[in-house]
């Protein structure tokens, strides 16, 4: 069985009874500057709330809504930039892999590989990722049951990994829609894993925007609230110094300006459940 807690750096360690750790930063790499800017703002405001920090941006979003949608800077310069980030800051570094040929690279560089939703079966990724030998976080398909991921932790392991995450982003309800339902909180814990949840993807409204995905982000804290009253490892928020200009997921990004006050708020909630 998968442990139950991971040590993603000498300094960073999750699990669904420590406390809670954040996973933030921008959807996707826009640029070197930029990536190192948002790591430093988030890591100053995660220190001052002593809440473990680990830095999120992917080189490449392999299945954006439209072909016209920025997809990042690719896996050379993008895993350059992430390792910049990594040395300069100094934080923990976690990008999601979209085909198996980009594992051992990414693998470099990043602390965590990240399987995507849309890609949580496909047992050749997962394979690539498990050989690595480093931890994996697996996000839930939005078509899957949370049942469903003792079959994904299976494959994990059957490739010898024995450091895996799952993350709850919610699950298709209709048309441009998205439903968290927190009992999957629950049944994927009993899986013997670290359960994120994903609270800024939780309120994407898939393609809503005709050629880019729209979403709610006034619900990104009262779903947050709700996730860590449940009790999980760490939430997961896509965040952005200016969501409006945000090459990515702008719509259901938290502002940089309000990081601080949504953390504060969840970490309130986390100790007085553990």
């Amino acid at each position: 069985m998968a442990s139950k807690t991971i040590k993603v750096s000498d300094k960073v360690v999750i699990g669904n009874d420590l406390p809670i750790a954040v996973i933030a930063g921008p959807c996707v790499i826009e640029s070197q500057d930029h990536a190192i800017f948002m790591a430093a703002q988030i890591k100053k405001i995660a220190s001052s709330l002593k809440i473990p920090f680990i830095f999120k941006a992917s080189f490449d979003k392999a299945n954006r809504s439209s072909i016209d949608s920025y997809r990042g800077p690719g896996i050379k310069d993008g895993l350059e930039i992430l390792a910049k980030v990594k040395k300069s800051v100094g934080v923990p570094i976690i990008t999601d892999i979209h085909i198996p040929q980009q594992a051992d690279e990414a693998a470099k560089i990043a602390d965590i590989i990240q399987i995507p939703a849309f890609l949580s079966r496909q047992t050749d990724l997962i394979k690539a990722a498990a050989q690595t030998g480093k931890p994996v976080n697996i996000k839930k398909g939005q078509f899957l049951a949370p049942e469903d991921m003792a079959h994904v932790v299976k494959k994990a392991q059957h490739y010898g990994c024995k450091d895996i995450s799952l993350t709850e982003r919610g699950a298709s309800f209709g048309y441009h829609n998205l439903v968290v339902d927190f009992r999957g909180i629950e049944i994927m814990k009993k899986l013997g894993c670290p359960v994120i949840f994903d609270a800024t993807h939780s309120v994407q409204l898939p393609g809503g925007l005709g050629n880019k995905s729209g979403g709610d982000k006034e619900f990104i804290l009262p779903l947050s609230k709700a996730a860590v009253a449940v009790g999980v490892a760490a939430v997961f928020m896509e965040t952005h110094d200016n969501p409006q200009k945000a090459l990515s997921d702008g719509a259901n990004s938290i502002d940089l300006k309000n990081l601080k006050a949504t953390l504060s708020e969840i970490k309130k909630i986390d100790k007085a459940v553990k």
